[in-house]
């Protein structure tokens, strides 16, 4: 009771007019964020920081708060129907959201990724409401054997679900892993693997590659290979979701939530984990003509759920940074940041020492899901209309969209060389059928795996044993060599029945 009645002081704050302007304003500009690759919402807050100067604690915190989250639905939009990711949690989106709309099913695929996307942000929400200070409590007890492990498992299902060849997604995975090694060892501060380069000390950024394998592959693809290719891009049907794409998306959307939840609380990779293991949820869910869909048509649930998951993560992602002061994201980094600015440190005391604050911004997540479904459900036709440019325009737009993105990262003409070279390897790994997000999830994930493997073999003395003295350790071990192993086995005895 005592929370269901903070809650609604939280909102008596949050629904102050200046408030409400605050975060219509953060979401609408979370949203834009979202669609332009490179950007992205951690640079954007970063760079509105000095406004917490100026601005009350309360609504630059909501202002923030916008943004963060309306970043993720933004995201999804250039992902489906021009297949450029804005944000890295948006590839997943992209690689059946854009086979919908060259099907002309752009409309469907927007809808249910905005409609998950405030299913997931609200369940989430719910979460953070109620069980903060419990789920943050646990999530702290998983060490590095446990954080190592679950990026092996990402590692394993995105490789076997992607691409037809489980071999090909393998080879996809160690060059991503390979890429990922570039620039400055972590412990020691040695270069790795730059070939002399200052650009590289860095190491390659991650955007810089999605946009590059994504956008500028699938325009070189098109032009080199035009005669090849099946004109569907114009093509338009309905807008709105049918009473199959309903039944399809809603139990998506919950197993998307299910997924993405858990993993905001741990600082295990972002929201790159969860997003993959939906798609590889939904793909092996899936059954029949359903099925069929993936990696062809586009499978509505290869939308549904990822991004469901992707905004639950965001979402619960604030349950640590409240609770006990940790960020598991760039964006919740900026945030612990924007926090400290006005002489607050988020921890254990927080909801006792700034409890109005703490309430109003979680009452602020409610009241901004609405505001961003309303923003943008009724542009799914808008931005459908994209899809109505000729080809060489929008292929030109496309490129020009990623040139302006890649550059304002750093700045920096290498990068522009290095964005084209990457594209021109999308092409050659499109052509030989070697998926490409494998590629982004070893980048992603690899520097942070081996992180997580020193500091576990550091905790075990270099014992391997430090694996299996934990029963989630364990648990997860038990995981992965199911998924390794289950799909063999049953197609070995689907051969014996034949035979």
């Amino acid at each position: 009771m005592d929370t269901f009645n903070l809650l609604l002081q939280g909102f008596g704050t949050a629904l102050s007019l200046t408030n409400l302007l605050w975060a219509l304003f953060g979401c609408a500009l979370g949203t834009a964020v979202g669609v332009l690759p490179g950007i992205g919402p951690a640079t954007t807050v970063a760079m509105l920081l000095p406004i917490t100067a100026k601005v009350d604690i309360t609504a630059s915190m909501i202002f923030f708060a916008g943004i963060y989250y309306g970043a993720m639905y933004g995201g999804s939009t250039t992902s489906i129907l021009l297949n450029t990711p804005g944000e890295t949690a948006s590839m997943v989106t992209a690689m059946e959201g854009n086979k919908m709309a060259k099907s002309g099913r752009a409309g469907q695929a927007l809808a249910t990724a905005a409609i998950g996307s405030f299913v997931a942000g609200t369940i989430a929400t719910v979460v953070v409401t109620l069980f903060a200070p419990v789920v943050a409590e646990y999530a702290v007890k998983l060490g590095p054997p446990e954080y190592f492990l679950l990026m092996v498992l990402a590692f394993t299902t995105v490789s076997a679900v992607l691409g037809k060849s489980t071999v090909r997604g393998l080879a996809a995975l160690f060059i991503g892993l390979a890429v990922g090694l570039i620039g400055m060892d972590q412990i020691s501060g040695q270069p790795r693997y730059t070939g002399g380069k200052a650009e590289f000390l860095d190491g390659i950024e991650i955007v810089l590659v999605a946009v590059g394998l994504f956008a500028v592959a699938e325009v070189l693809h098109a032009v080199l290979f035009e005669g090849k290719i099946v004109e569907t891009q114009n093509r338009l049907t309905r807008v709105h979701m049918d009473k199959r794409d309903w039944r399809r998306s809603i139990p998506a959307w919950l197993r998307g939530t299910a997924i993405g939840a858990p993993f905001g609380c741990i600082p295990a990779g972002g929201t790159e984990i969860p997003t993959f293991l939906s798609y590889a949820t939904e793909k092996k869910l899936a059954k029949g003509e359903d099925r069929a869909e993936f990696g062809t048509k586009g499978a509505i649930e290869g939308v549904a759920g990822p991004e469901a998951a992707n905004n639950a993560t965001v979402t619960t992602a604030l349950i640590p940074l409240l609770t006990l002061g940790i960020p598991t994201s760039n964006t919740t980094a900026i945030l612990l940041g924007a926090f400290q600015n006005y002489g607050i440190q988020p921890g254990p005391q927080l909801f006792t020492t700034s409890a109005a604050l703490v309430w109003a911004l979680v009452a602020s997540l409610y009241i901004g899901n609405v505001m961003l479904l309303i923003l943008n459900l009724p542009m799914v036709g808008l931005w459908v209309k994209l899809l109505k440019i000729p080809k060489p325009q929008l292929y030109a737009g496309i490129l020009i969209f990623a040139t302006v993105g890649a550059y304002g990262m750093r700045q920096s003409s290498f990068d522009l060389f290095l964005l084209y070279v990457i594209g021109a390897i999308g092409v050659v790994m499109r052509r030989f059928d070697f998926p490409t997000a494998p590629v982004v999830v070893g980048m992603i994930l690899g520097p942070l795996a081996e992180a997580q493997l020193r500091n576990a073999m550091s905790i075990g003395e270099g014992k391997w044993s430090v694996f299996v003295e934990r029963p989630v350790s364990i648990f997860l071990i038990v995981v992965i060599v199911t998924v390794l192993l289950l799909p063999r086995i049953l197609r070995w005895r689907a051969a014996r029945r034949a035979a």
